[in-house]
């Protein structure tokens, strides 16, 4: 009985494998975990039943750089026309400035998809506007329904970087700032995108003079803002990679608008 039962211990401690749980309860030995007993943690059930989590975001950052300068009489929206996946170009000409209105334009950064839907539904609400009320929407009427029906959609945001410009009721240029849920504020210059922090630091030297004590007296003509536009985006395009291909430029005043593409680097 005693080498019977030595014969037992012996053989469900060195061949687990092959005579399993049973040999060792058997034997008086707790039994061993499935993993071990079917072949190790490499075994195929084994990887088959450990839980697996899946996740889909709805969401994604296409790149891009948007940005507005009012002037006295004038506003300036400029995007470029680059858009990206990861590191991957997926085009050199895709818009993301819309023209709202004769005297407003929106330029929206972030998720392409969610800019395309969000500008047809304010050219669609502007266009119900001018059947009901047989006027134009203004500059900063725009902006505040634009704050609305970002902040509408706040649970399940459009993933959207926006910025406004146009004239006001006074035909003074006027530029609206937004988050993604509608907070928004009116500003003389404002940036958004991937290139946004690059862009920022100019805006506020050159268009806002800030530390600096060589203010000039006269304010900038739309030529020269113009031609500050064009050096912003440059020197932007040098250093984000998300920036770049070519520069859509609307040139907004009383008079009508006018647009200009400036190329840039393709690389």
């Amino acid at each position: 009985g005693d080498v019977q039962s030595d014969l037992s211990l012996r053989m469900a401690t060195m061949a687990p494998s092959f005579f399993g749980n049973d040999a060792r309860m058997q034997a008086g030995m707790p039994s061993m975990p499935l993993h071990h007993a079917q072949g190790g943690p490499g075994d195929v059930q084994s990887r088959v039943e450990q839980p697996r989590e899946q996740r889909f975001s709805p969401y994604a950052n296409n790149g891009g750089t948007c940005l507005a300068v009012a002037g006295d009489d004038f506003c300036i929206v400029a995007a470029d026309s680059r858009l990206s996946q990861g590191y991957s170009i997926m085009s050199r000409t895709t818009s993301k400035i819309s023209q709202l209105t004769d005297q407003c334009c929106i330029a929206s950064s972030g998720c392409n998809s969610d800019q395309v839907t969000l500008h047809k539904l304010l050219k669609f609400r502007i266009k119900m506007y001018r059947h009901q009320h047989e006027k134009m929407m203004s500059a900063p009427a725009v902006g505040q329904m634009l704050a609305t029906t970002l902040y509408g959609r706040r649970f399940f945001p459009y993933y959207t970087f926006n910025v406004v410009g146009g004239l006001d009721e006074k035909g003074e240029g006027c530029v609206f700032s937004y988050d993604a849920i509608g907070c928004f504020e009116r500003l003389k210059y404002t940036a958004s995108g991937t290139g946004q922090a690059l862009i920022e630091p100019f805006l506020d030297n050159l268009v806002a003079y800030k530390n600096t004590d060589n203010k000039p007296t006269v304010s900038r003509s739309a030529e020269e803002t113009l031609e500050l536009v064009k050096d912003i985006f440059a020197s932007a395009g040098e250093r984000d990679i998300y920036t770049g291909d070519f520069v859509d430029i609307y040139v907004i005043k009383k008079d009508g608008t006018t647009y200009e593409q400036f190329a840039l680097k393709k690389d």
